[in-house]
């Protein structure tokens, strides 16, 4: 397993490594990189022709010195909640004032309220296997092993199946799952997770399930990438 994780991630840098020499406008020995880097991932497996090589559609904005004067405010408060302008938000920022809104709303779905954190991050997970949410499946799979999230789990998310899910987390993937495929839910689900939650963690489910989604259609819109290091999710 250690050793599966470690392919990923050299994998992961590999290819990100190929996709910065793709967007050098310089051409000549790059391309040549290029052509030689695509043999070797292609050999692995990694993907299979240059138009695998999916970049963001949006200019990630990583400092506010890419958006308007009167929107760094905006900026500085996602820096210092979160630590760096990364992922989604690189995008988001190119609607400043959805970027602070969602970044609000997205500080008390990730961080605060009083939802089990292993309860979010299946709901995430979920949510991202739903709708082939690369980035969204990286960050959200490195939070839940260090949740201890179950391998057995992991996977069985990413493969659609509940075999080795425990109930209680089995519940939520299969609330998720639900909710995001028929778009309702029965009375008997929903009044089980009203009594596991209340009707306060049951609204606040319902909406991890929609932020995530919309960071999720969000990275998928702009072709966002999983991040250096991370688990790429595979269609």
């Amino acid at each position: 397993m250690i050793g599966q994780r470690l392919r990923r991630t050299e994998d992961a840098r590999l290819l990100r490594g190929v996709r910065e020499l793709a967007r050098d406008p310089r051409g000549g020995d790059r391309q040549v990189a290029v052509t030689a880097s695509l043999e070797v991932i292609a050999e692995r497996g990694i993907l299979r022709s240059r138009e695998d090589l999916a970049m963001a559609r949006l200019t990630p904005i990583t400092s506010k010195e890419q958006v308007p004067a009167k929107d760094h405010a905006i900026v500085d408060g996602i820096v210092q909640s979160r630590g760096a302008l990364q992922g989604p938000f690189t995008m988001f920022l190119h609607c400043p004032e959805l970027a602070g809104r969602l970044a609000h709303l997205g500080a008390f779905v990730r961080f605060e309220g009083s939802l089990d954190m292993r309860v979010r991050v299946l709901a995430a997970m979920t949510v991202a296997r739903e709708l082939d949410a690369v980035y969204v499946w990286g960050a959200q799979t490195g939070g839940a092993r260090r949740l201890g999230v179950p391998e057995a789990t992991i996977t069985a998310i990413r493969e659609n199946h509940s075999r080795g899910i425990s109930p209680d987390d089995a519940q939520i993937v299969e609330f998720t799952r639900t909710l995001m495929r028929k778009h309702r839910v029965d009375e008997a689900t929903a009044k089980a997770l009203r009594g596991r939650f209340g009707d306060d963690g049951f609204i606040q489910l319902t909406g991890a399930i929609g932020y995530y989604s919309m960071l999720a259609m969000t990275v998928n819109a702009c072709e966002l990438e999983a991040a250096p290091g991370a688990e790429v999710l595979q269609p």
